[in-house]
């Protein structure tokens, strides 16, 4: 994991954890460097799947959904069956538009924060 995804997020409730807990979980990432992955964005549409774990520094293994159905926090309304892509630089997924890459399929809808079901492409 780049600086991007490497979060510390420590155990929930002990002192020095972050609130909420999660990280960068269950967003869209895409290839840094060697070995290396980081938060994708709606324009660069090198999208190569979605964060699985929560690295906590910068260099350690992050585990990604490279197919298949995944879980990915939606960065605004999603309604199912509409295509999704990256937001901006937080990886969140948000309904696509012209001139951006689709990066999969809702399965089911949810709004700014909500965790979603996607189809990857």
């Amino acid at each position: 994991a780049d600086a991007s995804l490497a979060v510390y997020t420590g155990v929930p409730g002990l002192p020095g954890s972050a609130n909420p807990n999660s990280g960068k979980q269950y967003r869209f990432v895409k290839v840094t460097g060697d070995r290396k992955v980081g938060l994708a964005d709606a324009d660069d549409g090198l999208v190569i799947g979605v964060m699985q774990n929560k690295p906590q520094v910068v260099g350690q293994a992050a585990t990604v959904a490279i197919r298949g159905v995944s879980l990915v926090v939606a960065g605004g309304t999603v309604t199912a069956g509409q295509q999704v892509c990256p937001k901006d630089t937080d990886g969140t997924a948000i309904a696509w538009s012209s001139g951006k890459t689709v990066a999969g399929t809702a399965l089911t809808g949810g709004d700014a924060g909500d965790l979603i079901s996607v189809l990857l492409v």
